[in-house]
């Protein structure tokens, strides 16, 4: 709550991806995600609610991913994260708008960062001496020359959305 006594905006903007075949990836991995990208994010909001309904205004804001309205070959887990992101963003926003709380979801596209080529090492480590290694091998370094080139968008993409909804990132 800090200086001004209230809190007015919640931006959920941690994301992690892991992608593997499905018998491949350790339920532990799979977990990992749930957490970060599903449970975290629901705790944090648990945590303001209280206080945007004793104010009678707020707005959260979830970055999601077109991940969660599409499917890309070995993302299972990290798309279930993904899908399930978007239909607690539903819920709660149904929940929480007699309060004058909004609910925002952001689904940006790819994104020039670090995560693809994190995904592709995971995704071929996951699959090594495994019946999917040949195919997660080759999607793999699809996806490290994807996030290698210039067809991502900048990092920066949030960022100045937020700014032009009056919001900082």
């Amino acid at each position: 709550m800090g200086n001004e006594g209230r809190i007015d905006v919640l931006i959920n903007n941690a994301g992690y991806g892991s992608y593997g075949a499905i018998e491949d990836v350790e339920i532990s991995e799979a977990k990992m995600q749930f957490e970060v990208n599903l449970f975290g994010l629901a705790r944090l909001v648990q945590l303001v609610l209280p206080h945007m309904r004793k104010q009678k205004s707020g707005r959260i804001i979830n970055v999601s991913s077109m991940g969660g309205r599409l499917t890309t070959y070995f993302g299972a887990w990290y798309h279930a994260t993904k899908y399930a992101l978007e239909v607690f963003s539903d819920a709660l926003r149904m929940e929480v708008a007699d309060f004058g709380i909004d609910v925002s979801l952001i689904e940006p596209g790819g994104i020039k960062t670090e995560w693809g080529i994190i995904a592709a090492d995971k995704l071929a480590n996951s699959a090594k001496s495994g019946a999917y290694e040949k195919e997660a091998l080759k999607t793999a370094e699809g996806m490290k020359k994807q996030y290698s080139g210039n067809m991502l968008s900048n990092p920066l993409f949030l960022r100045h959305f937020l700014q032009k909804m009056d919001l900082k990132a």
